[in-house]
C-alpha cells in the first residue's frame, strides 16, 4: 500500500446505494457497522437489512424525483439485457433527483468492456476498451455518463464469485462441457467489497481500477481444481474450443487496496466448498 492514495482520509458519510443487490448490501452492512447512514435505492426493497433506509424506485421510469442529499453514491445497476439506454435514463434521473452532486460517486462497471482484446496480455487500466457486444457497449456508455454527470470513479470487476454465486460449481457437478482453453479472470465478492470501501474512504482514489485477483487462469484449470475438491471427473471439453478470453493485470488494485483475502481462485473456491460441506447434513 502507498500513501499517494490518502487511504482512510475520507469519511463516506450518508451513502446512497443505487441498485443494492448482494454486493451493495454487503458493502452497506460494513458502512453501517462503521457508523454511516446508508440508503438503498432499488425497484423492490423487500429483504433489505432493517438498518438501511430504503427508497423503492425504478430510475428507468421518467418522472420528477426529490432524492435526499448524500455524501457518497455507489452505483451497481446491471446493464439492460438488450441495450435500450438503461444507464442513460437511470443516471440522468439520478443526477436530476439529487439536490447536489455528491463528493464521491463510484460506478461499478465490468471488465467485459475489454472483451474485444482477447489474446492481448496483460490488459491494464491504460488499455483502451473494445466492446463487441451490446451489453459491453452499454457498460462503457454507463462509464462515460457516470464520469460526465458525477465525476465518478469507475470500478471494473472481473467475474464475481463467492457465496451465492456458485454457478461454476454446479456446472462441474453436472459434468457440463466447458471451454477448457478460455482465459479467465475473477474477483471474490469479499475482496470487491473491500475495494469499494477503499474507493469511498480514500482521499484520492484512482479514477479507474480493475477489480481482479492476482491469478488469471484458464477455465480448464479452474474446473479441474473444483472437480478434484468435489471428487468427480473434470467436465468434458467443449467442441470446438476457442482459446478466447482475456488476461488482466490486477497490480493497481493490490497497490491501492492492499493484499487480497482470496488472491486466486484456489483460496476462494476452497472456502466456498468447505462451507458447502459444513452445511450438508451428516
Amino acid at each position: 500500500m502507498t500513501d499517494r492514495w490518502d487511504r482512510g482520509r475520507r469519511v463516506p458519510g450518508r451513502t446512497l446505494l443505487v441498485g443494492c443487490g448482494a454486493l451493495g448490501t454487503k458493502l452497506g452492512r460494513r458502512l453501517v457497522a462503521e457508523g454511516a447512514d446508508v440508503i438503498a435505492l432499488r425497484r423492490n426493497t423487500d429483504g433489505l437489512p432493517a438498518e438501511f433506509a430504503t427508497i423503492a424506485d425504478d430510475l428507468g421510469i421518467p418522472r420528477v424525483r426529490e432524492l435526499p442529499a448524500v455524501d457518497s453514491v455507489v452505483i451497481t445497476l446491471p446493464p439492460g439485457s438488450a441495450g435500450g439506454g438503461l444507464y442513460r435514463a437511470s443516471l440522468t434521473a439520478l443526477a436530476q433527483g439529487l439536490p447536489a452532486r455528491p463528493s464521491r460517486v463510484v460506478f461499478v462497471s465490468s471488465t467485459r468492456v475489454l472483451e474485444g482484446r482477447a489474446g492481448e496480455t496483460p490488459l491494464t487500466e491504460q488499455t483502451p476498451p473494445a466492446p463487441t457486444s451490446v451489453r459491453a457497449q452499454e457498460l462503457l456508455d454507463g462509464e462515460v455518463m457516470a464520469s460526465e454527470l458525477f465525476g465518478a470513479c469507475i470500478v471494473r470487476p472481473a467475474g464475481i464469485y463467492g457465496p451465492g454465486r456458485e454457478s461454476l460449481i454446479r456446472r462441474v457437478g453436472e459434468h457440463a462441457p466447458v471451454d477448457h482453453t478460455r482465459r479467465t479472470n475473477r474477483i471474490h465478492e469479499d475482496d470487491l467489497v473491500a475495494l469499494l470501501h477503499a474507493m469511498l474512504t480514500a482521499g484520492s482514489p484512482p479514477p479507474l481500477i480493475h477489480a481482479v485477483d492476482q491469478a488469471p487462469a484458464s477455465l480448464g484449470d479452474v474446473v479441474t481444481f473444483i472437480a478434484e475438491r468435489l471428487g468427480v471427473e473434470p467436465p468434458p471439453h467443449l467442441d470446438p474450443e476457442t482459446s478466447g478470453g482475456t488476461v488482466l493485470d490486477g497490480s493497481l488494485m493490490r497497490e491501492f487496496a492492499g493484499p487480497l483475502e482470496f488472491p486466486s481462485f484456489r483460496e476462494g473456491y476452497e472456502r466456498m466448498l468447505s462451507e458447502t460441506r459444513r452445511r450438508q447434513p451428516r
